[in-house]
């Protein structure tokens, strides 16, 4: 099957085909370095990065492409209640990001860009655009000219009539229309600035995206990614502005994940309820974040509450122990070659193709999750036998190990707590074992719940457990 990811653009699922075979160019927009990433911002992270590792397991080479934003009005803001500078700001918060997606299992982009850095490439793409007449300088400020972009729109499916009267704020009196955006903002007294040929100031937010896409990407990307609030106007004026520069389409297939809710409401910083990933991680182990984040369709809505939560955790709980399990009777296990290890390689192979089958459906996280739970029971099943071959627990692992580079859900250890449920099957499984004389087994319980730190103890009523 061929992979399918639906375009934001076209409103379909299309084909992938990228523009060089073998290669993809992948940018998704990255935080405003001000805070700490809320659940929110995570959201993307995440999912971008199962996006990625996939294009890479099915044998792409991905350059990824995600920014930092780090200057503009809030940052310029946090400096001043911080009593810091904005570079100061800028650098305690991208490390706290880097920090943050460690922790979460996400693997770095092939280079971070920071607008600070790029700020010749933006003065270039500005100036080409004034010397077309895309836009125009009024009172220190410029401006793209969004009449002359006839397919200003096309990405949100709003027409201009429709924009217009979606503007919320006052009009600034500078602008020939309300829906012209700003390229260059002029300094205000004390605030950061880099001179240009309109005078002193720093770039809009949303002609640094293009800048550095097209730097790192070219002019035309393969896959440009962002949350669902990114589509108007971000995007919207990132199209705009780069295919007025070089007259070739920005992206070949837009890509939006769809909004975050807590306790079902929507979540803003009016209501109060937003939740940081820091705040998060000390209580929530990453895999089960990740979980959660990939339990529903990435463009469908996704409602966070403790009881998603404990589902989430729960399940990836489940994932680990049968990955332990396995691990743990490969070190006890027979080596001679297993008689059955074919025919377990077939249906190893057959949820395999499944699995691939559902990321190939425009990256369809909980149909995919629900195969690695088919590998699971077979997994599972497998270790009811008396006897394990090495064979067999390795293809078993190995294939634990392939679905989830792309998905992340095992703990980095591999290991995982056991939960009271699995351990009393496991105590059922090891009397039931002892009953049979099948001594091998009734040790290789004993010693996993050991290895586990549980502890067993007879007593007249039966088994009795704790841990250590």
């Amino acid at each position: 099957m061929t992979l399918q990811i639906y375009n934001t653009m076209h409103r379909n699922k299309e084909d992938f085909i990228p523009q060089e075979p073998g290669q993809v160019k992948m940018y998704v927009c990255g935080p405003t370095v001000y805070d700490y990433i809320h659940i929110g911002n995570a959201r993307p992270v995440i999912f971008f990065d199962v996006v990625r590792r996939y294009l890479e397991a099915i044998g792409y080479q991905v350059n990824y492409v995600v920014n930092f934003t780090d200057v503009d009005d809030k940052l310029i803001r946090k400096a001043e209640q911080l009593d810091m500078t904005v570079a100061e700001v800028a650098e305690k918060f991208i490390h706290a990001f880097n920090s943050n997606i460690e922790g979460l299992g996400v693997h770095r982009a092939t280079i971070n860009p920071r607008v600070t850095d790029h700020i010749p490439e933006i003065l270039a793409l500005i100036e080409g655009l004034v010397n077309t007449g895309y836009a125009y300088e009024s009172g220190g400020d410029v401006f793209f000219r969004t009449s002359k972009f006839q397919d200003y729109g096309k990405l949100s499916h709003q027409n201009m009539q429709e924009l217009q009267l979606g503007i919320r704020i006052e009009v600034d009196r500078r602008k020939e229309n309300g829906q012209d955006f700003v390229l260059w903002k002029a300094a205000k007294p004390g605030e950061v600035y880099w001179e240009s040929p309109w005078g002193a100031g720093r770039p809009g937010w949303h002609i640094e995206c293009s800048a550095m896409a097209r730097k790192y990407l070219g002019d035309t990307l393969d896959i440009h990614g962002g949350g669902h609030d990114l589509q108007f106007p971000h995007h919207e004026c990132e199209i705009a502005q780069s295919e007025s520069f070089t007259g070739k389409p920005l992206a070949r297939y837009w890509m939006h994940n769809g909004y975050i809710h807590i306790n079902n409401e929507k979540m803003s910083k009016s209501l109060g309820n937003g939740i940081t990933v820091n705040e998060l991680l000390k209580r929530v182990k990453p895999e089960a974040i990740r979980y959660f984040m990939l339990s529903a369709h990435y463009r469908s809505p996704l409602n966070f509450s403790d009881e998603t939560l404990a589902q989430a955790e729960n399940s990836v709980e489940r994932i680990a122990n049968c990955y332990s399990n396995l691990h743990h009777r490969l070190a006890v296990a027979v080596s001679e070659k297993d008689e059955e290890a074919a025919a377990l390689q077939i249906r190893i192979e057959a949820i395999q193709s499944e699995f691939n089958a559902k990321m190939d459906d425009d990256f369809n996280t909980p149909d995919a999750i629900t195969a690695v739970f088919e590998l699971v029971s077979e997994a599972n099943q497998y270790l009811q036998r008396p006897v394990a071959s090495t064979e067999g627990l390795q293809l078993l692992i190995k294939a634990f190990e392939s679905l989830d580079r792309v998905l992340g859900l095992l703990p980095a250890s591999g290991a995982a707590e056991l939960l009271d449920s699995d351990i009393d099957a496991l105590i059922v499984e090891r009397t039931n074992a002892r009953s049979a004389k099948n001594w091998k087994r009734a040790d290789e319980i004993r010693d996993l719940l050991a290895d586990q730190g549980i502890i067993l103890e007879d007593t007249p009523q039966g088994i009795r457990w704790r841990r250590k």
